[in-house]
């Protein structure tokens, strides 16, 4: 047993050896890849000064387009009722919107109440097919046979647990009657206060608006669906709804861009949505999107990068010779540009960053301590502020030990301090934010109590953190469609019951 051990153990060291004398050469390696990682999102931070000051605005409307309002649904009794109320009372023309509902393997009274409030309900009874593509997937299907995809000119698509502003379609009509093709709105949250978690969700949709939607579209740029509030053009449909993943949105998205449509928002264009109150569905639902954020970068990422360089890989070429006139080269750099920020969007820097920490600074780190030793390392380390506060506090303690699995053992343990603290460091910066869409923000959130928003912006930074290990679990999971549960009894009018106080 004793020569087994010591034959172990001189492998070992062989190989630890071997590793520790790469070790150097790693730490640039991985500092390049997370350098080009870093690229891609460079201009973010240009486009949140952006958004601070300016939005893109669209002129009145010349003409009323005629539209189809599209809700899948899954035993959502509890609110189906509210959101079809609240498109009912539109200052829109009522002849003109359509409302579908696909019950979409309901057990409960969806279909009934959608139907004695006088909407265009299908059920759709699949349990195979699960997820909200699926079921917008069977009512495009429908509403092809039924109507023909061309006879409404656009479609929105909104969850059950949604409530529209009065003048909502009117406004989205500005941007369809502009000739923007897939629009997006703005999200807020009808039950903000009702928890910290559900404060987390509401305050992510506004980040979203004020770091991404505002600049982009000013620009003429793409942003992203988000999975509801959002209306596109019938051409997008013609020949059905293809996605039908884990996050239809993101599929959406990343289709769209690569095929060179625009995606533009309106910031006068309200809806409010229900935003979960309990960790374990909150978790359950993050898992779901980390996983349809890795497979929309498997199915997507090559076309957008292959954009890049090459173009509009579905715009038929020019023939050789002829030459490309000025708009034509003013759109084929637009376009290039949206396919990297869009595929900055789906590149899944955490793991990436965590994949290349756990190969260079624990594994092939831990063999350079073991071969060589911990030599004057701190035990504080990193250049984060929460590091050099901890340093000025407490001093700056440094560790020596000789070679060996001890000083392997503790070379890890401060490799893994040292990250936690950079991560702690990160996610507490990340307070401010809040606190900026407080402000911005104030005269469209509901009043809310200063302790409240105290606690909220404390509280904030916990929704990336869960984000950052959903996305770790989804890796190695096997993710299925579940529904989120709904259950608000807000109505369109309690909201502006609301507004009235701000």
């Amino acid at each position: 047993m004793a020569f087994l051990f010591y034959k172990c153990m001189e492998v070992f060291t062989a190989i630890a050896t071997a590793l520790s004398s790469i070790y150097g050469p790693a730490k640039v390696v991985r500092d390049v890849i997370m350098t080009i990682v870093s690229a891609f999102n460079f201009h973010t931070l240009f486009y949140w000064a952006v958004g601070v000051f300016f939005t893109r605005r669209f002129p009145k409307a010349k003409k009323n387009h005629k539209y189809a309002v599209c809700i899948p649904a899954r035993n959502e009794e509890d609110v189906i009722g509210n959101l079809i109320k609240s498109i009912r009372r539109q200052d829109y023309p009522a002849e003109l919107v359509t409302i579908f509902v696909v019950a979409d393997n309901c057990t409960d009274s969806t279909a009934q109440i959608a139907r004695d409030l006088g909407v265009n309900v299908y059920e759709h009874h699949n349990p195979a097919e699960r997820t909200k593509g699926f079921a917008l997937k069977y009512l495009f299907e429908q509403i092809a046979a039924d109507y023909g995809v061309e006879a409404f000119e656009g479609y929105f698509v909104f969850d059950s647990d949604n409530l529209l502003n009065k003048d909502y379609i009117t406004r989205m009509n500005e941007s369809f009657d502009a000739g923007e093709k897939i629009i997006t709105s703005y999200r807020n949250t009808k039950n903000f206060d009702e928890c910290w978690l559900s404060s987390t969700y509401a305050l992510h949709w506004l980040r979203s608006i004020r770091y991404r939607h505002r600049a982009r579209s000013l620009f003429h740029l793409a942003t992203n669906i988000q999975g509801t509030g959002f209306l596109f053009a019938n051409e997008l449909v013609k020949n059905g709804w293809p996605y039908t993943s884990l996050t239809e949105d993101r599929a959406f998205t990343a289709d769209a861009v690569a095929h060179g449509y625009k995606i533009s928002y309106n910031d006068t264009a309200e809806f409010f949505d229900e935003q979960p109150v309990s960790i374990r569905i909150a978790m359950r639902q993050r898992i779901r999107w980390a996983k349809g954020h890795l497979q929309a970068f498997v199915e997507t990422g090559p076309l957008l990068f292959t954009n890049i360089f090459l173009g509009n890989q579905f715009k038929e070429k020019k023939p050789k010779g002829e030459k490309y006139t000025k708009a034509e080269i003013i759109e084929s750099i637009r376009h290039r540009w949206a396919s990297f920020d869009t595929l900055g969007q789906l590149i899944p820097t955490a793991i990436i960053s965590l994949f290349l920490w756990i190969l260079v600074a624990i594994l092939i780190g831990m063999c350079d301590y073991y071969t060589k030793g911990v030599i004057d390392v701190r035990i504080i380390a990193g250049g984060n502020w929460l590091s050099k506060i901890l340093r000025f506090l407490i001093g700056d303690p440094r560790v020596n030990i000789s070679p060996g699995a001890h000083a392997m053992l503790v070379g890890v343990g401060l490799t893994v301090l040292a990250r936690i603290l950079m991560r702690v460091a990160g996610d507490i910066k990340k307070i401010p934010v809040a606190v900026y869409i407080f402000f911005m923000e104030r005269k469209r959130i509901k009043p809310i109590r200063l302790a409240k928003k105290a606690l909220y912006c404390l509280t904030w930074p916990i929704f990336d953190l869960i984000g950052r290990y959903a996305m770790y679990i989804a890796l190695f999971m096997k993710v299925e469609w579940k529904p989120i549960p709904h259950k608000s009894k807000v109505t369109i009018e309690d909201i502006e019951i609301d507004k009235k106080d701000i």
